[in-house]
């Protein structure tokens, strides 16, 4: 395996004493302190969530992390598990509250993340850890740019929040990584508080979305894919269904099939004939 400096200076992302032993420290630092400082908040928050949503108050999401790795992120759920009467979970946007909305909005339900900085899996600033069925699309040039730690808040939560395009946010988080320094991590940070008075928090509900007069950033990146059809049906089952087997402490490989139709027609045919 390849140095992480070597790696480092091949894909032009920063490698300072900063970017890899002083930020870890402040992440610590930081992350315990705010943990201590909102515990109050941090139990009446958990408290309320059971009362609204149901046991458990805290959610457990597989996300990408530092490297392709795989780890648990911890969430205050914003939705109920309300089912169908086939016992299917029922869409997104029915199961979201108005507390589930009030807590997305304000990034409360974001708190539980500071555990995820203490323990390593993440940073206060890094670009924001996608769900394993997104990144599993992402294209090559893309996809080796998120081998740094993921953030609890990162540029396009600062700049644009769920109003930026896809493009915009690889553009974001890939020129972040390239210039890593305390001074961009501080704006980064204080302009987070700006947004989220000036913007609304991230929603799952494209439905919503479609309302709005600018179609704003797709919640799925595999959804978007599909229906600007970069991708097709085939590639987009095959991803779901490989997402779906990736665990903690896995790792998201990059899989050429997903994005070349070329590719993916032979791997269909050789399945086919086995």
């Amino acid at each position: 395996m390849k140095d992480k400096r070597k790696i480092y200076k091949e894909l032009g992302i920063t490698y300072s004493f900063y970017s890899v032993f002083m930020k870890r420290f402040l992440d610590i630092v930081i992350s315990l302190l705010g943990i201590i400082i909102l515990s109050p908040f941090l139990i009446l928050f958990y408290l309320l969530n059971i009362l609204f949503m149901g046991f458990p108050g805290i959610l457990k999401q597989p996300r990408p992390g530092a490297n392709h790795k795989v780890f648990n992120l911890y969430k205050f759920r914003s939705m109920t598990n309300k089912r169908d009467k086939d016992g299917n979970l029922l869409p997104d946007e029915k199961r979201v509250t108005w507390y589930g909305k009030l807590i997305r909005k304000l990034s409360i339900d974001e708190l539980p993340q500071l555990f995820n900085i203490l323990k390593g899996d993440m940073s206060i600033v890094g670009p924001r850890p996608r769900l394993v069925k997104d990144m599993i699309f992402y294209s090559e040039d893309v996809y080796k740019f998120y081998i740094v730690r993921p953030g609890l808040t990162g540029p396009t939560q600062a700049f644009g929040r769920n109003k930026n395009t896809w493009e915009q946010v690889f553009d974001k988080d890939i020129n972040y990584t390239h210039n890593i320094s305390f001074k961009y991590d501080l704006k980064i940070f204080f302009y987070t508080f700006i947004s989220l008075f000036k913007s609304p928090g991230e929603t799952h509900s494209n439905e919503e979305e479609d309302k709005t007069q600018v179609k704003q950033q797709e919640y799925y990146y595999a959804d978007y894919m599909k229906r600007t059809r970069k991708i097709n049906e085939d590639q987009y089952m095959l991803g779901l269904q490989l997402a779906s087997k990736i665990k903690k402490n896995n790792y998201v490989e990059f899989y050429p099939e997903l994005h070349n139709k070329a590719i993916m027609k032979e791997v269909t045919k050789a399945e086919n004939e086995e």
